[in-house]
């Protein structure tokens, strides 16, 4: 059979970290790959005591039935009041969306925002999730310059701000890099926004993942009226779940309803009853901490396995945050070549040109650390660090070798 595929679905590309991560299901394999967040920190028992509360609550017929497309009510008035008094804004009920993973948030923003040729504004590099759900919908890509505090707001120019349809940016702990946006920068991208009418999409699924809980405040509490903030679940119960959320004004929110129930018509209503019986009597207030805390430990378990194998033409960042350590090799090393080898060692990680939408980078490295014990870290760090060194070697006698 012949199929007449569309040129969008030709177009499509499969993610390099999800083909990555069939190798890694080999259990002799250390995996820096995955952005998955830890099994240690999935609240079992509350999901377990939650799913027989509904049933014998009288409660299954509605988990089992369709659902509003807006979501379980009783979530939705739980989130408006949780970010209300995180973020010290006011989130009205009516302003929340939920959906199915926030990978379903950005292709429905894509879908609502994006037309053939429209600007998108990203990050250098960028999520590449993100990508994968704008490219579809034939945006022209506009990377903005950052370093290791993020976008560096000074680089934009009022003329690209105001033509662009929206800038997609990840403030906290980013996805590839574990770099967090600084409270001076978020100020100065929110007045820019402001005054060019510019829409921010603020994706923060890992704003939660403060080690120290310090968390900044939001661009959607600096520029609500030009922010449509993205949440999710994933880190902080359990991806399996399935569970994201769109807060925005109520009249883009209306629209995003009305291409989410062309899409799916409501996210499951079991994961959303349980979700809500789990954390509704303050749960996470006790269980966020223990998730920083072992995330925190593992962080500094590479910072030191780093700081103590890898040679000193190789650099990285020392996140306070999130799941991601970024690693930036000598030039002539590319990335995609050295998995090839590294995996032969049975170590996995993440090439960092996926995530660059121009001006692609070979030589970097995207490592998550959350889901790797921390003496399994230090020896999957060792097993790259001699690997590079080696490379190093050979590039510095055969220069013409890549």
């Amino acid at each position: 059979m012949l199929w007449k595929l569309s040129n969008r679905a030709i177009a499509l590309k499969s993610s390099a970290i999800r083909e990555i991560l069939k190798i890694t299901e080999q259990p002799d394999v250390i995996s820096f790959a995955g952005g998955l967040p830890s099994p240690n920190t999935f609240p079992i028992q509350e999901i377990k005591d939650a799913f027989n509360h509904i049933i014998t609550a009288d409660e299954m017929s509605g988990s089992l039935q369709y659902g509003p497309t807006e979501g379980y009510a009783p979530l939705r008035i739980w989130l408006a009041e949780y970010l209300s008094r995180r973020d010290h804004t006011n989130v009205k009920p009516n302003q929340v969306l939920i959906v199915t993973g926030s990978q379903q948030a950005l292709d429905l923003i894509g879908k609502a925002l994006i037309d053939k040729g429209s600007k998108v504004l990203v990050e250098t590099p960028t999520y590449l999730g993100g990508l994968q759900s704008f490219t579809q919908y034939e945006p022209e890509y506009i990377s903005l310059e950052s370093d290791e505090k993020g976008i560096i707001p000074e680089k934009l120019n009022d003329k690209t701000a105001s033509d662009a349809n929206f800038m997609y940016i990840i403030p906290n702990f980013q996805n590839p890099t574990g770099r967090r946006l600084s409270l001076e920068r978020r100020q100065q991208l929110a007045e820019k926004a402001i005054r060019n009418n510019l829409t921010l999409v603020e994706d923060d699924p890992y704003g939660e993942l403060d080690y120290q809980g310090h968390r900044l405040p939001s661009l959607y509490k600096l520029a609500p009226e030009n922010t449509i903030y993205l949440g999710s679940f994933s880190k902080i119960l359990a991806p399996g779940l399935r569970l994201g959320y769109i807060v925005a004004n109520e009249k883009l929110i209306n629209k995003l309803v009305q291409l989410k129930q062309a899409a799916d018509l409501h996210t499951p209503s079991l994961t959303q009853r349980i979700a809500y019986h789990v954390i509704k009597d303050g749960f996470l207030d006790n269980h966020i901490p223990t998730i920083r805390k072992l995330y925190g430990h593992r962080c500094q378990a590479m910072l030191k396995a780093l700081q103590k194998y890898m040679p000193t033409t190789v650099t990285w960042n020392k996140p306070e945050g999130g799941m991601f350590i970024w690693i930036e090799l000598p030039k002539n090393i590319n990335a995609t070549e050295l998995l090839s080898e590294a995996i032969q060692h049975k170590v996995a990680f993440v090439p960092g040109e996926t995530f660059f939408a121009n001006a692609i980078r070979t030589n970097c490295m995207r490592l998550a650390f959350v889901t790797v014990p921390e003496e399994k870290i230090e020896q999957g760090i060792k097993i790259l660090a001699n690997l590079i060194t080696n490379w190093s070697d050979i590039l510095e006698e055969s220069p013409t070798i890549m």
